[in-house]
């Protein structure tokens, strides 16, 4: 019998040492916390990573040894510990794991990685990783390791000697980056300085010409190893290796076997050679009982296509919940807008931001980023295709690596998922080769290569896979999203802001399909990946319903503060109006905070500057436009925000009531349950100040928000079954506002006495285009039974003018009991 909690808590683990004030958040926090999450209603604590990652790490996602709990966060006697406390307290407990890569940006602090360099094939370590020393890999078959600021920095390599070494041996130091030293190879050391070229004895470069490895420029198209998307700290690992799923999941092992955990959440399975294959073992470890999630990106599909869905081939409960915040976000948007917002994005970005421009860039985005940043991974790509497709066929395999090239390129730009290989999506790859086929004669011949080797299933298939969903997330999420502007709300991990809102019945269908296929899936509004925080998003929807209002704000900001490129100021003046504080302006914190926001939309957008090419003249400009907006319109800016910012809290609170009430298992990431104005991270893994919320002091104040919160967990946990997958029933509602109310109902387990009991919602939308009294005459029909409204109990029953009912609110809980 499957464990599904009723709802789940996350919060972000911090290791002290990782924190300035060196204050972090343990296993012991946690445990600190439990009694005030119980009585919030809460069914389960998930914690994001909890094995031993990089030093000074401040999400965990970098681990570096997976066989033990971080010692600084708790050890596994903090594990048992909190498990024990969340035992008296009602609560399960759920753990996040990294299963796709590890940490080596410290190849010290990784003794797998450390003994892989250090001794090469010989090391049991080193079948871990996903290495390339293929003699054509550029770097003679050794394992090339991005670092040096130039080609000539080989010469800064110093030898140290064993006696000044924490490993007491001999290694290879760049300034501060530590590697290790193969044994015999490090030849006469006289001191800490290592032998000079030149002199007596071998040379640091010599010795560094005898390793397993090789340090080279790291602008280079060089990489001897499989890495998560394009950080170069964190190296792949070959999952679909018994002896290293065994290994690398010892730790799990014992966490199931002791009962320490109620659920695994998956981290990136796109990423591993065999995501199907990897759930089949993960779940046969864990077990029938626990619950089991994947954090699996699903494509939104568009008007050609429907939405992806999670493969049934994998025995897992769901995903995490993207896809659930791209439901309610669109709910939120008033489609009326549309047509004018694209006028405006088409004037200041370049473009209306519809369907067919996210898809044509997206494709163009995708190319630029293969070609650039996956270079090594499409050069072994090629190498792959090269070996499994044959060469037989001299038109496709003479002096023909560019069009191979070229044919690759293009069948990753034309994939609409992170990947195409799951069961599922099974025809997607012969329909792109069939296309690719009538639309470029001249690829014909790497075509039929490539069709030839991926009908083999071997490694050029699953490399395929794998350079597909990292070429999508960043063309995507870490690019072309930072570029639209449409809309900024919707530029969310797994959003579609190719298209603009969600019918109410369109809604209503999709939560009753979910209900029926994926009861077991986590429902998010908040992640600590997502790009703006919910209540941040829900205002930013709110600009939908008042295009034309935001087009004259706009004008008059851009024509009393000229901005250096107008694309990057649209973009983030939907930002500043989404987290600006009402009543008054911003602090200095959130300055700063908006000035590093800055920095990382514009270098992920890859317009006017970069992460590797930074524009220091041109951020230096955007930054005091900001600072103009704060110091000089804050009175504008503060005008319009407060036309707006209590529609918004109106959007927060019906967003965060269909969330809590809908098929699945709704997780509140920390702090949202009151209204916060995160941004992407690491801005929305700050610390929470649980003070207030522990005390009772937002309770006792009556927080809207909060106060939602804790009536619907509660009501959750105790009904988790019914409320997890019982059906989604929408309520009929007539009259001339209907398709701005969202009502439905989910029935609850029968009573002893023969009663129905249900608990349902109520809500209008559009509260900033529509005032209460023009929802006046519409009206929701009840099913039978009396209707008692939470929380002010009023009871209700029949027909019901929605005007009247949500005068004061834009959202009511009603309980049939």
């Amino acid at each position: 019998m499957r464990r599904l909690p009723s709802s789940t808590y996350r919060l972000q683990l911090r290791t002290p040492s990782s924190d300035p004030d060196g204050r972090g958040f343990t296993l012991a926090d946690a445990r600190d916390l439990l009694p005030y999450l119980a009585d919030l209603g809460v069914g389960a604590v998930y914690l994001s990573p909890i094995l031993e990652a990089t030093p000074g790490s401040t999400h965990g996602y970098d681990v570096v040894d997976p066989t033990s709990v971080s010692a600084e966060l708790g050890g596994i006697d903090g594990l048992r510990e909190l498990r024990a406390a969340c035992r008296e307290h009602g609560l399960g407990l759920v753990v996040d794991i990294v299963p796709n890569h590890l940490g080596v940006d410290d190849p010290a602090a990784n003794p797998w990685w450390w003994d892989a360099l250090r001794r090469g094939p010989e090391s049991p370590y080193y079948p871990f990783f996903d290495f390339d020393t293929s003699p054509a890999n550029g770097a003679d078959g050794r394992i090339a390791i991005p670092l040096l600021g130039s080609p000539d920095d080989v010469a800064d390599l110093v030898v140290v000697a064993p006696t000044d070494t924490p490993s007491g041996e001999a290694e290879l130091h760049f300034y501060e980056h530590r590697f290790p030293i193969a044994p015999g190879t490090d030849g006469p050391v006289h001191g800490t300085e290592g032998s000079a070229p030149g002199t007596d004895g071998d040379s640091a470069r010599e010795v560094h010409d005898r390793q397993h490895y090789r340090l080279v420029h790291w602008r280079e198209p060089l990489l001897g190893y499989r890495r998560f998307f394009t950080v170069t700290g964190l190296a792949g690992l070959r999952q679909e290796d018994p002896v290293v799923f065994d290994a690398t999941h010892a730790e799990v092992r014992r966490w199931c076997e002791e009962d320490l955990v109620d659920g695994i959440r998956v981290d990136h399975p796109d990423g591993l050679a065999d995501p199907v294959e990897y759930t089949r073992r993960l779940r046969e470890l864990v077990g029938d009982e626990r619950w089991l999630l994947l954090e699996k990106i699903l494509a939104p599909g568009d008007a050609s296509a429907p939405p992806e869905v999670l493969d049934p081939a994998m025995p897992v409960d769901g995903a995490t919940g993207y896809d659930a915040a791209r439901l309610i976000d669109h709910l939120l948007v008033d489609t009326r807008g549309e047509a004018r917002l694209s006028e405006l994005a088409a004037r200041y970005c370049g473009g209306p931001g519809d369907e067919a421009q996210v898809h044509a860039q997206s494709a163009e985005i995708k190319r630029r980023v293969v070609s650039e940043d996956l270079a090594p991974e499409l050069a072994r790509l090629v190498w792959a295709v090269r070996r499994d497709g044959g060469g037989d066929d001299d038109e496709a395999t003479t002096g023909a690596d560019a069009h191979l090239r070229e044919a690759l390129l293009s069948v990753i730009a034309a994939t609409p998922f992170y990947r195409a290989d799951y069961p599922v999506l099974r025809g997607t790859l012969p329909a792109i080769l069939n296309g690719l086929r009538g639309q470029r004669p001249e690829l014909a011949a790497p075509l039929r290569l490539l069709g030839g080797a991926l009908s083999r299933g071997g490694e050029a298939s699953a490399r395929l896979a794998q350079i597909t969903g990292a070429a999508t997330a960043k063309a995507e999420e870490d690019r072309l999203f930072y570029r639209l502007g449409r809309l900024v709300s919707l530029n969310e991990v797994g959003g579609s802001p190719g298209r603009m809102g969600l019918s109410v019945e369109a809604f209503h269908l999709t939560m009753a399909e979910r209900a029926a296929s994926t009861p077991g899936a986590m429902t998010a509004l908040s992640t600590h990946d997502t790009k703006r925080g919910e209540d941040v998003r829900a205002r930013i929807s709110v600009l939908s319903q008042v295009p034309d209002e935001w087009a004259g704000f706009v004008s008059a900001v851009f024509d009393e503060f000229p901005p250096p490129a107008e694309d990057a100021a649209y973009f983030l003046l939907q930002v500043i109006v989404g987290v600006w504080p009402e009543p008054g302006g911003p602090s200095e914190q959130l300055r700063s905070r908006l000035h590093a926001y800055a920095d990382k939309a514009m270098r992920e957008a890859a317009v006017h500057t970069t992460w590797t090419d930074q524009d220091a003249g041109f951020e230096s400009r955007m930054h005091r436009w900001i600072d103009a907006l704060i110091d000089s319109g804050a009175g504008a800016v503060g005008a319009f925000v407060e036309r707006i910012a209590a529609a918004g809290r109106d959007n927060s609170l019906v967003a965060k009531a269909v969330q809590l009430l809908s098929p699945g298992v709704p997780d509140v990431y920390q702090g949202t349950e009151v209204c916060e104005d995160s941004l992407v991270d690491p801005d929305n893994r700050r610390f929470v100040d649980f003070g207030p919320l522990r005390s009772g002091a937002v309770a006792r104040a009556g927080h809207p928000k909060f106060l939602l919160v804790r009536e619907l967990l509660r009501l959750r946990r105790e009904h988790p079954e019914a409320m997890a997958g019982g059906a989604h029933l929408p309520i009929p509602v007539h009259g001339p506002a209907a398709a701005d109310v969202v009502a439905f109902l989910r029935p609850l387990e029968p009573a002893a006495d023969g009663s129905r009991p249900a608990v349902g919602l109520i809500a209008r939308l559009r509260t900033a285009a529509k005032a209460a009294d023009q929802f006046l005459g519409t009206v929701a029909e009840l099913p039978a039974g009396s209707w008692v409204v939470r929380p002010d109990g009023a009871e209700i029953s029949g027909r019901v003018d929605v005007g009247e009912l949500l005068a004061a609110a834009p959202v009511v809980i009603i309980v049939r009991e």
